[in-house]
């Protein structure tokens, strides 16, 4: 009897040490399931972004867990590690709202890394079968960015043209494509893979004489979503022989260009770009002729004056 006595005091004062709290989750050895917020709910503002630009995401939790810390994470695609993009504090409401700059595509989602005592005990899995609320993955889709300058591109009808620029985020191998605007339509004219740093050097040989609007075009991969750059136009010119005259009586097309030019069968109104030297000119088809043989273009007092060109001699023509 006097020893059951000992053992009894024994283990009323080891439970007098034990905080309740702590105490209230154990019995006879087992672990009783301790209150777990609900899961966040999340709804991104957008599931389609800009590389290098913010993620935003509004939620919400029940309100009875308002002042808990809500964390938002991402994974890469196709990834399993989790790293923290932010973190803010719940409202009164339950409402919150995150933010984090993205630059691949993948997953966010949200967890509820309560700020109450109990919660460092539950996460680091020191019960069985405790887990962190978390909210339900969400995929987003990061857009590259192709970095080139939008300029006018002047090149030889026959020579290659070449398109340098830069595709984010900078990766190795990656596939990038130039592209014409022809008949209404975009068509691919050349392709290379991004250098190291994510360079790249495409090169086009223009076909003949014309004005095409290009641009530089990333179809995407498993990093990132596809991306288009604006490249600017080029110019593709031809030899030809012009002369000069004084257009100050009637046009065979009925109207006077500023900048005009004569040719023979060219419709009235159609631009033609000239290159004499260093200056480049548009003009306006708005005469008949050269009816000189050998002669492609004649070019108005004012095209001729703009050009710097005087007499009869080889031009550049877009047409």
């Amino acid at each position: 009897m006097h020893n059951s006595r000992r053992g009894r005091l024994g283990v009323g004062a080891l439970m007098i040490g034990i905080p309740a709290s702590v105490a209230a989750l154990v019995v006879a050895g087992q672990a009783l399931a301790s209150p777990v917020p609900a899961p966040p709910q999340i709804h991104p503002q957008s599931r389609h972004i800009a590389y290098g630009h913010n993620v935003v995401v509004k939620g919400a939790v029940p309100a009875a867990d308002a002042g808990h810390t809500v964390v938002l994470e991402f994974a890469r695609r196709d990834a399993t590690v989790w790293s923290q993009l932010g973190s803010t504090t719940v409202g009164s409401t339950g409402a919150f709202r995150l933010a984090g700059r993205l630059e691949q595509s993948g997953t966010v989602r949200v967890v509820d890394n309560s700020s109450s005592p109990l919660t460092p005990f539950v996460a680091s899995g020191g019960l069985p079968g405790a887990a962190v609320p978390t909210s339900n993955p969400v995929p987003v889709d990061v857009a590259a960015r192709v970095r080139v300058p939008a300029r006018a591109v002047d090149v030889l009808a026959g020579k290659a043209v070449q398109v340098r620029g830069r595709l984010l985020p900078a990766v190795k191998g990656r596939k990038v494509a130039l592209q014409a605007l022809q008949n209404g339509s975009w068509h691919t004219v050349s392709t290379t893979r991004t250098k190291p740093a994510g360079r790249f050097v495409l090169r086009y040989v223009a076909g003949g004489a014309g004005q095409e609007q290009i641009r530089v075009r990333f179809a995407g991969d498993r990093l990132n979503g596809h991306s288009t750059a604006p490249a600017g136009r080029m110019t593709a010119f031809r030899a030809a022989m012009a002369s000069w005259y004084n257009d100050g009586g009637n046009t065979a097309c009925g109207f006077h260009a500023g900048n005009g030019v004569a040719n023979r069968t060219l419709p009235c109104g159609t631009k033609v770009v000239f290159r004499y030297g260093d200056r480049t000119v548009a003009a306006t088809v708005d005469d008949r002729g050269p009816f000189v043989g050998g002669r492609d273009w004649d070019l108005n007092q004012n095209t001729a004056a703009a050009l710097g060109f005087g007499g009869v001699g080889q031009v550049w023509s877009s047409q």
